[in-house]
C-alpha cells in the first residue's frame, strides 16, 4: 500500500507533493470498509484537512490533471459521512451526561467551531445584521455547535430554527440543548429537507447553509436557487464553501452560482479553518 508522507514538518507544500499525497490518501480512503468513527478514519480525516491547508491558497488547481480533480466528489462524500458519524457518536455520549451543554467542549473540533462562530458573527454584524430575530441553520447535524455558540455568545436574543434531514441527529441535538431551559426556548430542531420548506423561509432574517449540505456543486446550486425564491427580500445568506485545495474536503460555490444576491463579502481562510464564507443579501427580483 502506498504510504502517506508525514506533513508535520511542512508549513507549505508544492502542487507536485499535494497531487502525489492526495491520490495516495484517496486510495487509502477508497479501501475503507466503513467511514464509521475509528482511529484509522480519524487519522485519514486529519491528514486530509492538513494536506489541503498546506497547499498555498494562491495555487490554481484548475491546472491539475483531470484524474486528480475527479476524486473531489468522492472525498467530499467521505468527509460528509465520516464527520456525520463522528458527530452522532460524540454527541450521543455527551447527551447522556448530567449537564450535556456544559460538556460540548469535549467535542474533538470544539475549538474550530468557536473560531467559526466568532468569525461569522463578526462578518454579519459588520454588514448590519446586529439584532436578528430569527435565523435558520440548514444542515445543523447532531452536534449543532455553530447554532449553540452563536446563540450563547453572539446572538443572545435570536431564535434559531435548525433543519437537518437526519431525525437521529436532531433527537440527540434536542437532548443537548434541553439541558439549558433558556436556550431551549430559542432553539428548535426540525427533520426536513430544506427543498420542501418554502414560504416559511420568508420568516428568517438570515439563513446559514452548512458546508456539507449538497454533496456536489450541482446539488448545492439547486438548493441556493430554492432559497433565493423563498427568502425574504433583504435577508442575509451565509454560504459555507471552499476554494482551491479545500474543495477536496467541501463542495465549492462560485460567485456565479449566487444569482440575484448582492455581494457583501467573501472570507477565504489562510490557516487551519477549512471552509470559506460567502455573505450575500437577497436583492429585488
Amino acid at each position: 500500500m502506498d504510504s502517506i508522507q508525514s506533513l508535520d514538518f511542512f508549513t507549505e507544500i508544492s502542487p507536485e507533493i499535494f497531487i502525489d499525497q492526495i491520490m495516495k490518501l484517496h486510495a487509502r480512503i477508497s479501501k475503507l470498509e466503513s467511514p464509521r468513527n475509528s482511529e484509522e478514519v480519524n487519522n485519514l480525516l486529519g491528514n486530509l484537512a492538513k494536506l489541503c491547508s498546506l497547499l498555498p491558497s494562491t495555487t490554481d488547481i484548475k491546472d491539475f490533471p483531470k484524474e486528480v480533480l475527479n476524486i473531489r466528489e468522492s472525498l467530499n462524500n467521505f468527509t460528509s459521512q465520516a464527520e456525520g458519524l463522528l458527530e452522532l457518536e460524540s454527541s450521543t455520549l455527551i447527551s447522556l451526561k448530567p449537564k450535556p451543554l456544559d460538556s460540548v467542549t469535549e467535542y474533538p473540533y470544539y475549538g474550530n467551531y468557536v473560531r467559526i462562530a466568532r468569525m461569522e458573527s463578526k462578518i454579519l454584524k459588520a454588514h448590519g445584521m446586529e439584532n436578528a430575530k430569527k435565523v435558520a441553520f440548514v444542515g445543523s447535524g447532531a452536534m449543532p455547535l455553530s447554532s449553540i455558540l452563536m446563540a450563547l455568545n453572539h446572538m443572545e436574543s435570536t431564535h434559531f430554527d435548525n433543519f437537518d434531514i437526519d431525525d437521529k441527529a436532531n433527537e440527540v441535538a434536542r437532548r443537548i440543548v434541553a439541558s439549558d431551559a433558556e436556550l431551549e426556548k430559542r432553539m428548535k430542531f426540525e427533520t426536513q429537507d430544506i427543498m420542501e420548506v418554502k414560504e416559511r423561509l420568508g420568516q428568517y432574517d438570515c439563513i446559514i447553509l452548512a458546508a456539507l449540505v449538497g454533496v456536489n456543486r450541482t446539488a448545492k446550486v439547486k438548493i441556493l436557487g430554492h432559497l433565493r425564491v423563498y427568502m425574504k427580500e433583504g435577508g442575509f445568506l451565509v454560504v459555507r464553501s471552499a476554494k482551491g485545495a479545500r474543495t477536496f474536503i467541501y463542495p465549492s460555490v462560485d460567485v456565479g452560482d449566487l444569482v440575484n444576491f448582492e455581494l457583501l463579502t467573501t472570507f477565504q481562510p489562510t490557516h487551519a479553518l477549512v471552509h470559506s464564507v460567502l455573505l450575500r443579501k437577497k436583492t429585488k427580483a
